[in-house]
């Protein structure tokens, strides 16, 4: 007979310490593996700002981010409180056959928040639990409303991991062994108008879907007028531009949406991650009133898309305190203000050291390049590990930041040498400059003793082959 289930907070007390041995057991025992190998395997138990803290109470400076959630920082009281005032009125959440207030309140607030030319056209929300889910929402309501099934999206783009947005991913490692994927979706390379074109000039293009500043990799348009020239070539051939600002949105860039950098007018844009503080799962799907009213266009049509739990007053009650703390602590400025610090003490990096190939960013999204070295031997070994499992250079970087300086970041995507910073929007200059400070030393270190890469490569490469094999 099993046992009864102890509280949340008797459940902390007596078992803080078993998460990797859980994980292991009932999870993901290769994640596991992942920790263990590079020395991610803390016990994490709380978090505040732009800090987490592990069971000995030692503050690691995030800029990971929960894959960029926290933008308003970790537990933010304003979040927290909004949750449990709704917890407190006991609303009658989720009628489904019903509408609620909530949902329709922040509706009301991100629209009123589109900037630009946006805010001309985008006239209604289709609620949603996450990143992944709006694209699907996004995907499904472009094909209604233009009765067209193609959908293209950019190499190297990221949209999700289930099956529908899976099917406009760029990366080989997230799609091989779950196909057959989404018939109809095709890519073109990211920056190149003239392929775009000639696929739209086939006129069977429902939508193109492409984020304003690639995740992966954190690519930024190669040119200001890619971006307005893609919008302009789905305009003429009656296809729908989407963006996907799941990552860039909720002020990421230093605007409250990166296409307002670009002026951009979609017709749908897709929102998720920070929009709730971090802190309840939640998506969004904003809609031109054009395409809207093509899909939902009767009675028997109120119900042809939805989720049970979009539009939760739980997730929009945080969702509208975040969008409160952005506008009183005036956190896009500041994204926009600190961004701007971090390129420019990071950018000489690149002429002070030869594995620095580039270093990229719009607001507090950023990301470094690392290239091969140039002497011959350090080159030959670099070549060597990267045979075994490319981009293990950036992890010579990334480990030692999290050891030694306990700062926490993320490699930009799979097989890359780019590490990539989403700092929460509340850090502090101390924090951009502690960061930087580590980061050159860093790599100063990793450029200086070669030798390090090879003996870090070959501990490295016999495990990553191992879980491939």
């Amino acid at each position: 007979m099993l046992e009864p289930i102890p509280s949340v907070r008797e459940l902390i007390e007596r078992r803080t310490g078993e998460e990797l041995a859980l994980n292991d057991r009932y999870l993901n025992p290769q994640m596991g593996r992942i920790l263990r190998t590079l020395g991610f395997n803390r016990v994490w138990t709380g978090g505040e700002g732009a800090y987490l803290i592990d069971a000995d109470g030692e503050r690691y400076l995030d800029l990971f981010g929960g894959y960029g959630v926290f933008a308003i920082g970790r537990n933010h009281p304003a979040a927290i409180a909004a949750i449990e005032e709704v917890m407190a009125a006991r609303t009658g959440n989720l009628p489904q056959l019903g509408v609620t207030l909530l949902s329709g309140v922040l509706a009301e607030q991100l629209l009123a928040r589109v900037g630009g030319r946006a805010s001309k056209n985008l006239g209604a929300m289709v609620p949603a639990n996450t990143g992944t889910e709006a694209v699907e929402a996004a995907i499904k309501i472009a094909r209604a409303a233009t009765g067209r099934g193609r959908i293209l999206y950019a190499e190297h783009a990221f949209h999700g991991l289930t099956l529908g947005s899976l099917s406009l991913n760029g990366d080989p490692i997230f799609r091989d062994g779950f196909g057959p994927l989404l018939p109809g979706c095709d890519s073109v390379p990211w920056g190149d108008l003239d392929t775009l074109e000639l696929e739209l000039e086939r006129e069977d293009v429902a939508a193109f879907v492409i984020e304003p500043v690639q995740g992966h990799g954190v690519n930024l348009p190669p040119a200001d007028g890619y971006l307005p020239g893609a919008q302009r070539l789905c305009r003429e051939a009656g296809a729908l531009f989407v963006c996907d600002e799941v990552q860039t949105g909720l002020g990421r860039t230093g605007r409250f949406l990166a296409g307002e950098h670009w002026d951009l007018e979609p017709d749908l844009i897709c929102l998720s991650k920070a929009l709730s503080g971090g802190l309840v799962p939640i998506g969004a799907v904003l809609v031109s009133r054009g395409a809207f009213d093509r899909v939902f266009d009767g009675m028997e049509r109120a119900v042809r898309h939805g989720s049970t739990f979009g539009g939760n007053d739980l997730a929009a009650a945080a969702a509208l305190a975040t969008l409160r703390v952005l506008d009183e602590e005036d956190l896009i400025a500041r994204a926009e203000r600190m961004g701007a610090l971090l390129l420019e003490l990071t950018r000489p990096l690149v002429d002070r050291y030869e594995v620095v190939t580039d270093v990229r960013g719009l607001g507090l999204m950023w990301a470094i390049e690392f290239g091969p070295p140039s002497g011959a031997a350090a080159r030959r070994l670099w070549e060597s590990v990267e045979r075994h499992q490319a981009g293990l250079f950036s992890q010579l970087v990334t480990v030692p930041l999290f050891r030694r300086h306990h700062i926490f970041c993320q490699v930009a995507g799979h097989r890359m040498n780019v590490i990539k910073a989403l700092p929460p929007l509340v850090i502090e200059e101390e924090d951009i400059r502690r960061f930087v400070a580590a980061l050159e030393e860093t790599v100063a270190e990793a450029e200086r003793y070669p030798f390090a890469l090879a003996r870090f490569g070959l501990r490295m490469a016999p495990r990553a082959l191992a879980r491939r094999g």
